[in-house]
């Protein structure tokens, strides 16, 4: 049996805490249509953590997510009952070919802090380099550099020996940003395929379909943060991208125990107003109408059951969330699946086609999100979740 300082795997500590918004998380009205922002958020305990470990999760006794308590959670590894974070260490494995990630401003340690991720969970070196999209070196942003290491991170840890680039984009204009989806989508292409994930978005506008030309790329799948408010937002809402919701998975407060999983109230979900509703959603046109219904796919994002998540410049280990967690994540399990598809168009006809297969997905039926929380978990597609979250990589 594993002891860790003598607290036993049974024994879970509860925290108390408040979640941290950075800056860059934060939508001003004035940003609309012009710049986005990143989906993720800072879960900080009142006290400090104790028990530091040099391999597994790095501090004993509590039950924020690692990549083999979400692997068992999701089914990506033989399962062990409970997934307990402090028990299990059989990680993810597999993946290939290239995920691009692309996001705004500089991150100088991601290559560093990516090899000390992997060496703490266990996970194989990564095959990992930074690209800067318009040829010269970005400015630096910390609430940026968060985002950048848990898009590195969890893409690998996920998607283990897949090729990671980071398309750092000069400053999070969506001009600037959609430079860097060209030369992030280039790179997948000619690298046989794979997947360009973006944990960034902003509010819908009237011109936001001008920009869906530049989420289509033979041989590329591309996701998108639902977002980590009420409603939708883009470019999750663009019908060339697989839109990455947002759930809470809820533990036992005393044995880390996985007891079961529902929307987390604060995720991005709901029709668009401005994207017409694709091909593949025509089999939920009754729930949507004539617009795109989204998320699409879902994963752990509640900060409150965040993942660990380690930057070295702002100090450590952080407990991390937001549907920025499931943008990588999501992208990364659909690459160890293997199915490679032309495109996202042909990724989700295959999701939306295997909706109602339990072995496949695992449907989210009760919880609630939405404006005015007025959306709930259902049997099939709901605004909350989508058609759920994978159980396993079969039919991804």
């Amino acid at each position: 049996m594993l002891v860790f300082a003598g607290l036993a795997p049974a024994q879970i500590r509860p925290v108390s805490g408040k979640v941290f918004t950075p800056d860059s998380s934060i939508e001003r009205p004035g940003d609309i249509g012009l710049r986005a922002h990143t989906n993720v958020h800072v879960f900080l305990p009142t006290e400090p953590l104790q028990d530091v470990r040099s391999f597994g999760a790095p501090y004993a006794g509590y039950a924020y997510e690692t990549p083999a308590s979400l692997g068992c959670v999701y089914g990506l590894v033989t399962v062990v009952a409970g997934c307990n974070p402090n028990a299990v260490t059989a990680n993810p494995t597999g993946g290939s070919r290239m995920i691009a990630i692309v996001d705004a401003y500089d991150a100088p340690n991601a290559a560093a802090d990516l090899a000390a991720f992997s060496k703490q969970f266990g996970l194989p070196a990564a095959n990992f380099h930074t690209v800067y999209a318009s040829g010269t070196k970005p400015a630096y942003d910390a609430g940026w550099e968060l985002e950048e290491s848990l898009d590195v991170q969890w893409s690998h840890a996920m998607a283990p020996n897949a090729e990671i680039v980071l398309v750092e984009a000069a400053t999070s204009s969506y001009a600037d940003l959609m430079t860097a989806e060209d030369v992030a989508s280039k790179m997948v292409s000619a690298a046989s395929g794979g997947e360009v994930t973006n944990s960034w978005g902003g509010g819908e506008w009237s011109g936001e379909t001008a920009y869906d030309s530049h989420f289509a790329k033979g041989g590329v799948v591309f996701f998108a943060s639902a977002g980590d408010g009420p409603g939708t937002e883009y470019p999750s809402t663009s019908s060339n991208v697989v839109a990455a919701g947002g759930t809470t998975v809820r533990r036992n407060p005393a044995t880390g125990v996985f007891l079961s999983e529902y929307p987390w109230d604060s995720a991005g979900g709901g029709i668009s107003y401005y994207e017409p509703r694709p091909s593949y959603q025509s089999g939920i046109a009754s729930l949507v109408g004539s617009y795109r219904g989204v998320p699409d796919l879902s994963f752990d994002s509640n900060p409150i059951t965040g993942v660990w998540v380690l930057d070295s410049d702002l100090g450590g280990w952080y407990i991390l969330g937001g549907t920025s967690v499931a943008s990588p994540s999501l992208a990364g399990i659909v690459n160890s699946a293997g199915g490679f598809h032309v495109s996202s168009n042909a990724e989700l006809t295959g999701i939306y086609g295997n909706l109602t297969m339990t072995a496949y997905f695992r449907d989210i039926t009760t919880g609630y999100c939405g404006p005015y929380a007025g959306y709930s978990g259902a049997v099939g597609w709901d605004f909350c979740t989508g058609v759920g979250v994978v159980n396993g990589k079969t039919g991804k």
